[in-house]
């Protein structure tokens, strides 16, 4: 079992470096699959093979030359295995009969350790992530828990209105989170419904981009009105590519929504908060910067005004 620090602690970059100390081999990897590379490798090159952990403890044993062998680690560490920096592991080498190693046995070799401590260091990062992401959202809920729906929902559409994403915004910049995809959504020609519909159909104009970025988000998504037509949505330690994907796809369910009366269409502004010395309404504002360059270039496309006045 692997002991994490817990959120309250420390911030979560301080947290990665030290939580490796708390890993094992069998903590970042799959022993069984590293021991059949190993295996092959050691039978392409007709070497023993010798995988110990960081104080030496034997883990995977290929060939008999180490029997008997006691890895002293601090005189004799063979190659280490690095993660976050930090030692994690020894790789040790045994030629048959005193030959010399090739070239390309050495390259192999040391690719291998490279390897292991790049699938190492995407494992931690993923497991740490996934469970401070958890304690995130866990402290945030009992922050909230007495707080009443009527208090933090926004009326018209169900997502957090906007002082509520206010609090939000400061509550995961003091958690010192990156990186943090910001997101400005704004309607487009929503006064156009207005004008044409009234309030009773813009207000539902409202309620279907609402309901279309609550289904398309994921589960740490903050979503919350930050005005009349505009929603803020903040993605904490999103992935490469992972706003992007979201902003597409609820623009292209907008387009693709049939009504009698109404085009949702929206443009989306995206920047990334990257250094815990920003904060999250420096970077919204920044956002809504990227939405109009956005909303120019879609209001400007072939077909977008024709979609949008036949429904009048």
């Amino acid at each position: 079992m692997v002991w994490v620090m817990g959120y309250d602690a420390i911030p979560y970059e301080k947290r990665v470096k030290e939580n490796i100390r708390n890993y094992s081999l069998s903590n970042l990897y799959d022993m069984e699959s590293i021991k059949r590379y190993l295996g092959n490798l050691a039978e392409a090159f007709g070497i023993n093979l010798l995988l110990t952990g960081r104080r030496g403890e034997k883990e995977i044993v290929i060939g008999d030359s180490f029997l008997g062998f006691h890895p002293d680690v601090a005189k004799e560490p063979g190659r280490k295995l690095q993660v976050q920096g930090r030692t994690v592991g020894h790789l040790y080498v045994n030629l048959p009969n005193g030959e010399e190693s090739g070239n390309l046995m050495e390259e192999m070799i040391d690719g291998t350790v490279e390897l292991l401590g790049k699938l190492g260091e995407e494992a931690y990062l993923h497991r740490e992530s996934s469970i401070y992401l958890e304690e995130l959202e866990k402290r945030l809920a009992d922050k909230t828990r007495k707080v009443s729906g009527s208090e933090r929902d926004d009326i018209l559409t169900g997502v957090f209105n906007k002082l509520y994403f206010e609090a939000r915004m400061k509550i995961i910049d003091r958690s010192e989170v990156i990186p943090v995809a910001v997101l400005n959504v704004n309607i487009n020609d929503w006064k156009y419904a207005n004008d044409h519909f009234g309030d009773e159909e813009s207000d539902r104009l409202i309620r279907i981009v609402a309901d279309i970025l609550k289904e398309e988000a994921g589960p740490y998504f903050v979503i919350g009105r930050i005005d009349g037509d505009v929603f803020g949505v903040l993605i904490p330690m999103a992935e490469d590519g992972e706003a992007e994907r979201y902003a597409s796809k609820v623009q292209e369910r907008c387009m693709s929504y049939e009504d009698v009366h109404l085009a949702p269409s929206v443009a989306v502004g995206i920047v990334y908060k990257t250094n815990i010395e920003e904060t999250l309404e420096e970077k919204l504002s920044d956002a809504e910067y990227e939405m109009f360059s956005n909303k120019f270039e879609i209001k400007n496309a072939d077909g977008y005004r024709q979609r949008l006045e036949k429904k009048a």
